[in-house]
């Protein structure tokens, strides 16, 4: 029988117990061997066809594992363990599984879904499995990829160069239907750079009005000043919309701020970042597709 999830959790970080760094195929075809799997078990595909089981599964414990700090990516495809996971073992735990990982913060905000307000709303409880219904557990296992996904791109762009980073906000803002084409886009963006502005995009493909933009590839959080210098280079354009977007995150001062200028001043955070590139299909791609059906009552009017 295939494991679930949580019963790889103890056996990988065990694994990583070494303090080396391991390749994520290495570990999947090493776990596969200490579960005693067969090569059909091994081979035994998702119903979408679209991953392996156990590799999917083995993936998904190693992901819940990094979330609560006890696992490590050194480098893409390898992880290692922390001194969190080190002094986990030292524990002799009998299991790690959902609730021993709700132990930790940063587990624990993973799975508290919030609506883009960076304020935690009431946490959905998971593990208790048998008391969701299944259209609810379909609505938590998408909030769970979606975030993991959005987790992810955000590392990928911390990891990209700053041309890069210019070309996907392009890409996103002409996706949202703004700035007309991608070449007037890219045209428009990171060619004005004075007064603290990096570019301007039109509103419509008319260029009735125009936007301008301010985009950091920021770990830190944005502080108020940084939003204050924005409105004032506004302010010296007499422009009355501007859009500020970070990959990390703004201050409680500067949104105060923002929300009560004059100017129309819209700030943009990774984890927002991310979900419109979730939206807008930017550096993303179909992984697979659900149809729900139900019964169509009207078919059966007699």
């Amino acid at each position: 029988m295939i494991p679930e999830y949580q019963e790889i959790m103890l056996p990988l970080l065990e694994l990583a117990d070494d303090e080396e760094e391991h390749r994520f195929r290495d570990a999947v075809d090493e776990l596969a061997k200490d579960f005693n799997l067969t090569e059909e078990q091994r081979n035994k595909l998702l119903p979408s066809g679209t991953d392996k089981i156990f590799r999917n599964r083995v993936g998904w414990a190693k992901t819940y594992l990094k979330k609560a700090g006890l696992l490590e990516y050194p480098e893409r495809g390898y992880f290692k363990i922390t001194e969190r996971g080190k002094e986990v073992l030292e524990r002799d735990p009998d299991k790690i599984d959902y609730k021993f990982l709700k132990k930790f913060e940063g587990f624990k905000e993973f799975v508290t879904p919030s609506k883009g307000s960076e304020e935690p709303t009431e946490e959905i409880e998971t593990s208790s499995l048998d008391d969701q219904t299944p259209e609810e557990l379909i609505e938590i296992g998408y909030k769970t990829l979606t975030d993991n996904l959005a987790e992810e791109l955000l590392e990928k762009i911390r990891d990209s160069s700053p041309e890069f980073f210019e070309k996907l906000v392009v890409d996103l803002l002409v996706k949202m239907g703004y700035g007309g084409s991608i070449k007037e886009a890219g045209e428009a963006i990171g060619k004005v750079g004075d007064e603290g502005i990096d570019g301007v995009i039109k509103e419509d493909f008319l260029g009735l009005d125009i936007i301008y933009l301010q985009a950091k590839r920021w770990q830190n959080t944005v502080p108020r000043p940084e939003v204050q210098k924005f409105a004032g280079a506004l302010q010296g354009k007499n422009a009355k919309k501007g859009v500020f977007i970070t990959t990390s995150s703004f201050s409680k001062n500067a949104r105060r701020y923002a929300d009560k200028i004059d100017s129309k001043l819209i700030l943009i955070n990774g984890e927002k970042l991310a979900n419109l590139m979730i939206k807008h299909d930017v550096g993303v791609s179909l992984s697979s597709t659900y149809i729900v059906k139900d019964v169509d009552s009207d078919y059966f009017l007699e």
